[in-house]
């Protein structure tokens, strides 16, 4: 396993966006992390090199079966310079779970560690100041062996690919609409819903088209055996605020493992709040909505960090949560969690890694 990376600065450095007009995932920094692996030979040859094209054969493997694993993090400008990353380990932890189930070989965990860092320390002019903004971090391995026979590949590429984003709420928090799908199911138990794979997002495509139809922001998946028990929000995994006690779904094998919402969760229980990980039906939400116990649903992710849920569409009916407003603990993580990754409130967790 090397540990040395070469890195080749690029000649013609780009001219940056508006920090006001970044949206997500629409622009790409100067430089970009490659490391390659061969059987036989192991991880080698890491490098940072100028962003750009990259070259497969068309009969690479991750275009024909899929073998690829993603992760999502973010960089943060404090609003005195620093910057900082969140939980980074965690994501590199979790890639290695997804590399495990992939059946793609693990990476040194130190090494991905700084090739994220030294990546990100040489762009780091691209960490976006303006107030919600963030540097989006996406590291990702795909299959490159030019062979069409359905067995693991043997050569892969991990890439690390940066990109300035906008906040998610430009206009402040809001709720969001969510249709609950009866038809199409995301995953089961024993599959690859643990994992953060492509084909995952790819299977919901077609639901979340048809939510969209209906004027609905997001889906909200139930398992795939007995089509009752929520799993998860989009991409993204939902808690529910029932009476005096919050209540998410338990990690039941086909459940990604969400590192926000392993800290929605630290919080409520450093706040000393009655938290629940079981099993949760959409019957019971909608008796909990009906007799108003539910008085609170948001979902959490990367990317929104905490998104309220406003209101529910099941079999036809649309109901409203918390009158369709931001309820006071959803505020109340929002405003904690993104306290923290600024750096402007304390960080009682030791979660946030600052850049040298």
């Amino acid at each position: 396993m090397t540990r040395s990376i070469a890195i080749e600065r690029t000649a013609a450095p780009k001219t940056k966006p508006d920090e006001k007009q970044l949206g997500f995932g629409k622009y790409f920094t100067d430089h970009m992390f490659i490391l390659d692996y061969d059987e036989g030979l192991g991880w080698h040859d890491a490098r940072i090199v100028p962003y750009q094209p990259i070259q497969l054969d068309p009969a690479a493997k991750v275009f024909h079966y899929g073998q690829t694993v993603f992760e999502g993090l973010k960089a943060y400008r404090t609003n005195d310079g620093r910057i900082l990353l969140f939980r980074p380990r965690k994501n590199i932890e979790r890639m290695n779970r997804s590399n495990d189930r992939m059946s793609i070989p693990p990476i040194d965990e130190e090494l991905f560690m700084e090739a994220l860092t030294k990546l990100i320390e040489l762009d780091r002019d691209w960490v976006p100041s303006e107030p919600g903004t963030s540097l989006y971090v996406r590291p990702f391995v795909i299959s490159t062996e030019p062979f069409l026979g359905v067995s693991p590949s043997r050569s892969y590429r991990f890439m690390i690919i940066l990109s300035p984003v906008g906040a998610y709420y430009e206009e402040g928090i809001h709720p969001v609409s969510i249709h609950v799908e009866s038809h199409y199911v995301r995953a089961v138990a024993g599959g690859v819903g643990t994992a953060k794979t492509a084909g995952n997002y790819a299977a919901g495509l077609k639901a979340q088209e048809g939510a969209a139809r209906r004027g609905y922001t997001q889906v909200l998946w139930l398992d795939g055996v007995h089509r009752k028990y929520i799993e998860e929000v989009g991409s993204m995994n939902v808690f529910f605020r029932i009476g005096d006690t919050i209540v998410t779904p338990a990690l039941n094998g086909s459940i990604l493992e969400g590192i926000t919402r392993d800290s929605v969760l630290e919080l409520l229980r450093h706040w000393n709040l009655n938290v629940e990980q079981r099993a949760v039906s959409i019957d019971e939400i909608i008796e909990a909505q009906r007799s108003g116990a539910l008085r609170e649903a948001f979902g959490t992710g990367t990317a929104a960090v905490i998104s309220p849920i406003g209101e529910l569409s099941w079999q036809g009916e649309a109901y409203v949560i918390g009158g369709g407003k931001t309820g006071e603990l959803t505020k109340r993580l929002y405003d904690s969690l993104t306290g923290i990754q600024f750096g402007a409130d304390p960080d009682p967790f030791g979660w946030m890694y600052e850049l040298k």
